[in-house]
């Protein structure tokens, strides 16, 4: 099955330029890892999901490219044509002169309405080149104003039109310290919007990549574009074909209904985490060797206690003993606890791997049962130029602390009526501001609870 990528505002072209380039990339890759056979299979089932066969031979991605000023479409259009590898379709973009002015209102109630047909036009024929569609992927950043405020606009037409269909919006957190003063009042907006519409949100924050940039990958001065790229691996890590559990022999054939159905069982659980391990600068791949159960190890450690990487984990955090029948607000600080998990493991011997310490009761909430809320995926074909490597997509308190502190900056400055003009000349009111609010108060309370 196929997906239609939605490409909103800068943020989210930008990002979505690198997804594309990450996964040509990784198929034209010589991994002598596997079998020619499964290579094969593996190169056809992501050239089916995410790029459509052109006459010219080079593929095309299956995506819409949406923003209000043109410089970033033009530059991101001309970049995947001079790649050589993979081309956008010259039709599939649309842009105004405008911009939307980082105002949420802006994006969401005057140029969502108004250019509603033409972008929608576009994905229905995106939609209409798939021999079967599997859903959308949104890429938008939450900070600014198209990506954030016309991307909810956009997310709520893509439900309307197609009902059946799989709809994941990945989002991008704002940076702590702030990119635009009223970001948090945009953010809310956002989130409290797609948490209506959406299957579920997978959500990067941009601190986090930060740090994996300085930490890990070494980057001295750390651009967008190098942060763009860890992201642009995490999602592939996730989005190239893998093998599920029980799926037979071929790789699996609906990705986006494979990753949601066992992640969100429940619509008051949307928010998903992405950690992936390794990652280290390609000149230090070639001494590195990894075992599988140093990396499950490690992955396993980084879910309970809620970490950011595989560098300056707490290993001193413990799941709650079973039997013990300790309230939730009793149990051991900063416990991260989930209610369901998917681990993608990908490379050599990946066969071998032991992924029992995942299917651990007291990892999970006491609603579900341990064995449906954690689910597998492998595939012997390397990823990326790793030997081996795990991702793990976790539906789970990650998101917690970040969401409470959004939302509590926004509060402040809501009630200080702090800007607000801003949004009411766009006819977003108070009432609507209150109503978002009580939305992310109850996910809060939600996820508190678990």
């Amino acid at each position: 099955m196929s997906i239609v990528t939605v490409q909103l505002g800068q943020c989210g072209n930008q990002i979505g330029h690198e997804v594309f380039s990450a996964l040509c990339s990784d198929i034209g890759g010589t991994h002598g890892l596997c079998s020619q056979k499964e290579n094969e299979s593996y190169q056809d089932s992501c050239k089916e999901r995410f790029f459509c066969e052109e006459e010219s031979g080079v593929p095309a991605a299956r995506a819409v490219l949406v923003d209000m000023e043109p410089k970033v479409i033009s530059q991101t259009l001309s970049m995947a044509a001079r790649s050589g590898h993979w081309k956008y379709n010259s039709h599939s973009h649309f842009c105004q002169k405008q911009g939307s002015g980082n105002n949420w209102a802006n994006g969401y109630s005057v140029h969502g309405p108004r250019h509603k047909e033409a972008i929608m036009d576009l994905v229905q024929k995106e939609a209409e080149k798939c021999d079967r569609l599997g859903g959308f992927f949104t890429i938008m950043s939450m900070a600014g104003g198209t990506g954030s405020g016309l991307g909810a606009f956009v997310t709520q037409c893509l439900r309307d039109a197609f009902p059946t269909s799989f709809l994941l919006n990945h989002v991008i957190w704002p940076y702590g310290t702030g990119e635009v003063i009223v970001q948090n009042y945009n953010s809310v907006l956002t989130l409290s919007h797609l948490y209506h519409s959406s299957d579920a949100l997978l959500v990067h924050e941009n601190d986090v990549i930060h740090k994996i940039c300085a930490q890990l990958m070494n980057i001295k001065q750390i651009s967008f574009r190098d942060v763009n790229q860890v992201i642009a691996h995490q999602l592939g890590s996730v989005f190239q074909p893998a093998h599920t559990a029980g799926g037979g022999s071929g790789y699996s054939r609906n990705p986006l209904g494979d990753l949601l159905e066992p992640l969100v069982p429940h619509p008051e659980f949307r928010m998903l985490g992405l950690r992936n391990i390794p990652q280290m600068p390609q000149s230090s791949l070639a001494f590195s060797t990894f075992s599988w159960p140093g990396l499950i190890k490690h992955l396993r450690q980084i879910l309970i206690a809620n970490a950011h990487m595989e560098e300056g984990i707490d290993w001193q955090v413990r799941p709650p003993q079973p039997g013990s029948s300790i309230p939730s607000t009793n149990k051991p600080l900063h416990f991260n606890t989930s209610i369901a998990n998917l681990v993608i493991l990908r490379g050599k011997d990946v066969h071998s791997a032991d992924l029992g310490s995942f299917q651990d009761p007291s990892l999970y909430t006491s609603w579900l049962n341990p064995q449906d809320a954690f689910n597998a995926w492998k595939t012997p074909r390397a990823f990326n130029k790793y030997e081996k490597s795990a991702s793990l997509v976790s539906n789970s308190q990650f998101l917690l602390k970040p969401l409470d502190s959004i939302v509590g900056k926004a509060w402040n400055m809501f009630a200080s009526k702090a800007y607000l003009h801003q949004y009411t000349k766009f006819g977003i009111q108070e009432e609507d501001f209150l109503d978002c609010f009580t939305t992310l108060e109850q996910v809060i309370s939600s996820y508190t609870n678990l």
